[in-house]
């Protein structure tokens, strides 16, 4: 075997492989806390991506420094929105789990979720506060400007309330994959080569 003063031990083969999965789970969670998951939770999400056996939470709190009651707490928060499951492996007394990894599955169960949240909420926020701006406009003694107000903002109302329909259509398309007969998974030929 030839001497090569380019070649890296093992050692700083494995923390040359450590930083680049770090690069990954700090953008990672980065980008769960732009939609309202902790970095914490967003890190060990992250960390179980890059991990390809199953973990348990003795594992993940020593591999993130965590307490096993703030391990657990996160994990149940991933599991709320489908991306990290519990995996049974014979023999194992012990919880295993395991990240999802298909970004397609994770686009899905993640914003579909919090699409339908947001949609629920809104929808029902509308509908109560039309109930109140009509009985406003219902009432014989209003004033012609505060009429006027209630009236746009019951209009804007109904606007939101189109907006918030069409969000539920559109977590229908994705949820039913029917987006991917719109807008493939993968580009093809010619639109690669557009790129």
């Amino acid at each position: 075997m030839e001497y090569n003063p380019e070649a890296k031990t093992q050692e700083e083969l494995e923390e040359q492989l450590e930083y680049a999965e770090s690069i990954m789970v700090n953008t990672i969670a980065e980008t769960m806390d732009f939609y309202g998951v902790t970095p914490s939770v967003g890190r060990l999400y992250g960390t179980l991506y890059f991990q390809h056996h199953p973990m348990t939470l003795d594992e993940m709190k020593d591999k993130l420094g965590m307490s096993k009651p703030s391990m657990s707490t996160s994990v149940r928060k991933l599991q709320d929105i489908n991306i990290v499951q519990k995996v049974w492996r014979k023999g194992s007394r012990k919880d295993l789990f395991m990240a999802e990894k298909d970004y397609f599955q994770y686009f899905k169960q993640f914003f579909c979720k919090k699409w339908e949240r947001e949609a629920e909420m809104f929808l029902t926020s509308i509908n109560e506060s039309q109930k109140e701006l009509a009985k406003v406009l219902e009432d014989p003694n209003l004033e012609e400007d505060l009429k006027e107000t209630a009236q746009l903002d019951y209009e804007q109302l109904e606007a939101a309330r189109k907006y918030y329909h069409w969000m539920e259509r559109l977590v229908d398309f994705i949820e039913s994959d029917e987006i991917y007969e719109h807008l493939p998974k993968e580009l093809d030929e010619e639109d690669q080569n557009k790129k």
